[in-house]
């Protein structure tokens, strides 16, 4: 049974996350100041950690630092419990190392998804932090230790919002490595219409399809925020696998999961109606969403992602909307019920 520890100074709070998570089969431990909470998850070493940013002692940006620097318990995913979550907030919890926000008030469901959203997520990461060389098998240390060392020694570059990285049909001596902001990948259709491919998150690599190919790039690469980005010659990577056969398996791992990922979006596309597309791209962005149930993306990425025209797109986010389903104010959509979403029939 999975551990969750609650860091929260409101014992009428605490009591109700604790008799949520627990009438959802999680074991939980509960702490009403910040350095029990400390000592617990030292001791502990929950599954995951729930912790208020406003305690009365040290707040919870300065748990966050204090078990992100301890070695047993830098790893375990941190979801902030928080009245109001500002981009500045958001912001701030992310560079200390915050796994999730939670906004209060929020419905049981809501803090239940995240809970198993971040485990799940930590469970079955693919793709290879940068940092991470603790638990490496000993069968294959020696050689993820020099595809981490070589990483750390690209470079960086920043593009900005709306650069692009490459264009369809140029050639790329590089595979990318995404360590913050956004990067989607696109084609154009005969009409001038954005299709878009595949939609990459911090700590995904770029460019795996065509490692082993000398052929040009078969779609566009566009940043939808302001990234950063390691470059890594393909060529020493090649040599690296080449060198080292068994990272091969930790590239085919993520090609598999985006393969998966491609063919899903196909299916949707074929068989799908357009209304059902949509509620299954909000599902699928929700997976990753910080904080849990907030999306921030404009129309345009919508249409290209669902494949469906930009008016079609208002329309239906209109009727999800007044199905009580989401809450929208720009581009900021807000999931008020994940699961009718999910259940969205075509």
């Amino acid at each position: 049974m999975k551990n969750i520890l609650i860091i929260e100074n409101d014992p009428d709070l605490l009591g109700k996350y604790s008799d949520i998570l627990r009438n959802s089969g999680y074991e939980v431990t509960a702490a009403l100041n910040s350095k029990l909470g400390i000592n617990l998850a030292i001791s502990k070493l929950p599954s995951l950690i729930l912790c208020n940013t406003v305690l009365s002692d040290i707040d919870g940006f300065g748990v966050l630092s204090v078990l992100s620097r301890n070695p047993s318990t830098t790893k375990i995913p941190f979801v902030f419990l928080n009245a109001l979550s500002t981009p500045d907030i958001v912001k701030k919890g992310i560079a200390c190392g915050a796994d999730d926000f939670v906004t209060k008030p929020f419905q049981g469901g809501q803090l239940v998804r995240s809970v198993e959203a971040r485990i799940n997520k930590n469970k079955n990461q693919t793709s290879l932090p940068i940092s991470e060389v603790d638990n490496i098998h000993p069968h294959n240390g020696k050689g993820l230790e020099k595809l981490i060392d070589l990483i750390s020694q690209c470079k960086i570059r920043h593009i900005k919002k709306k650069q692009m990285l490459y264009y369809e049909s140029d050639h790329s001596q590089w595979l990318y490595l995404l360590i913050e902001g956004c990067i989607k990948t696109l084609k154009l259709t005969d009409d001038g219409r954005q299709m878009i491919t595949g939609l990459y998150k911090p700590k995904s690599f770029i460019g795996l399809d065509t490692l082993l190919l000398d052929d040009p790039w078969l779609e566009s690469a566009e940043a939808t925020q302001n990234s950063s980005l390691y470059f890594i010659s393909k060529s020493a990577i090649i040599d690296l696998l080449n060198e080292h056969v068994e990272l091969n398996q930790h590239f085919i791992k993520i090609l598999s999961a985006n393969l998966h990922e491609k063919e899903d979006q196909l299916i949707e596309l074929a068989y799908e109606s357009v209304r059902k597309r949509l509620a299954q791209v909000l599902v699928r962005l929700n997976k990753d969403a910080v904080p849990i149930d907030q999306l921030d993306i404009c129309r345009d990425e919508l249409a290209g992602l669902a494949g469906i025209a930009i008016e079609t797109v208002s329309r239906i986010l209109t009727d999800f909307k007044e199905r009580g389903l989401i809450e929208r104010n720009g581009s900021q959509i807000q999931i008020i019920d994940l699961y009718g979403l999910i259940k969205m029939k075509s």
